[in-house]
């Protein structure tokens, strides 16, 4: 559990005789001198954010632009200049203690790495002619991709080395992701329909969301956050789109997303709390549309439903160490020494 402490909570702890006079300033010296390498919602970190976001549009709009104008050796070569330059200096401003905006020109290298391989090879006559354009990576499930995807996820883990700074995850998880979805096309060329789609994306989810929870509170920065909310986007997304007829599987969707409410009390994570809540109010709804079809009744309720997730919400808010300690004295202590995420 992260604690804002300033000057005045030291002293005060002076006071009170749980410090000596002299080590509240020694403390706070310490203290102030660590680099902070976990991210917060202040201004001028979603300033760093949605600048790197915007690279990273303006750059793939760019060189998608260079190669329809120019074609494959203009675009290797915009796109290698622009890899090499946000690498290099990312990592210079990482040494720097420049930590968000260092990670962040990180991770935009990162995410160049398919576009780049993807002209090299067209260059080297590795790409099959007039098959696929790079726009249809994001677009269209094949086999084919996946070089590009796995030239992705070393170059993340590469720079993960030289640059640990969790959102780098992203790029890595959203290859897998593409990657799991190709195999499947791969294993199952004449069978791969919607729902086993789904399924792919719901498995993939669980195989993010597992190591995640096994990270979170292992090391110095919030890598556990991007793989939770990677996995969350994959495995809540295959169970919701999955289509169903059943209503007993429509009730396993909403005890599914009732359990991801109690991951978040238990794991003090509101990102659960987002997915689970979400899932929640969908299912109500679907049940309210049942109830009250064809009636003016029917937004009275979902609005009724809004309300109680608000004021869920709120109660969770105030309540939340009490609920989240009561939970935990109820689990194994084996699992409470086997993930730190338990006892933060």
């Amino acid at each position: 559990m992260s604690l804002g402490i300033d000057a005045k909570d030291l002293r005060q702890a002076v006071q009170a005789g749980i410090l000596q006079p002299g080590q509240d300033q020694a403390l706070l010296e310490f203290l102030s001198g660590r680099p902070q390498r976990r991210g917060s919602f202040q201004l001028a970190h979603v300033a760093y954010y949605l600048g790197a976001l915007l690279i990273m549009g303006a750059l793939g709009w760019l060189l998608n632009e260079a190669w329809t104008s120019l074609g494959d050796s203009a675009l290797l070569a915009l796109g290698g200049s622009y890899l090499l330059l946000t690498a290099a200096a990312g990592i210079a401003l990482w040494r720097r203690q420049r930590f968000i905006p260092g990670g962040l020109l990180a991770s935009v290298a990162v995410s160049l790495v398919p576009l780049v391989s993807f002209a090299a090879l067209r260059l080297l006559d590795l790409w099959p002619q007039g098959q696929y354009d790079f726009d249809d990576y994001y677009r269209y499930i094949d086999s084919q991709w996946l070089i590009l995807e796995v030239a992705t996820i070393l170059a993340g883990l590469l720079m993960l080395r030289l640059v640990p700074f969790p959102f780098i995850v992203m790029p890595i998880a959203l290859a897998l992701w593409f990657m799991s979805m190709d195999l499947g096309r791969l294993l199952f060329p004449d069978s791969f329909g919607w729902n086993d789609r789904c399924l792919v994306s719901l498995l993939f989810g669980l195989a993010v969301l597992l190591p995640s929870l096994w990270l979170d509170g292992r090391r110095q920065g919030d890598f556990a956050f991007w793989g939770y909310l990677a996995g969350l986007l994959a495995f809540w997304g295959g169970l919701t789109m999955m289509e169903s007829n059943s209503e007993i599987g429509k009730l396993f969707y909403c005890l599914v997303n009732l359990l991801l409410l109690v991951f978040a009390v238990l794991l003090r994570r509101p990102l659960f709390m987002v997915f689970g809540g979400l899932g929640l109010a969908g299912y109500l709804s679907y049940l309210a549309r049942e109830v009250f079809a064809d009636s003016l009744l029917f937004p009275l309720f979902v609005s009724l439903i809004g309300i109680v997730l608000i004021a869920l919400g709120m109660l969770y808010q105030k309540h939340r160490e009490r609920l989240t300690a009561s939970l935990r004295r109820r689990l194994p202590q084996r699992w409470l020494e086997l993930l730190p995420a338990l006892r933060r």
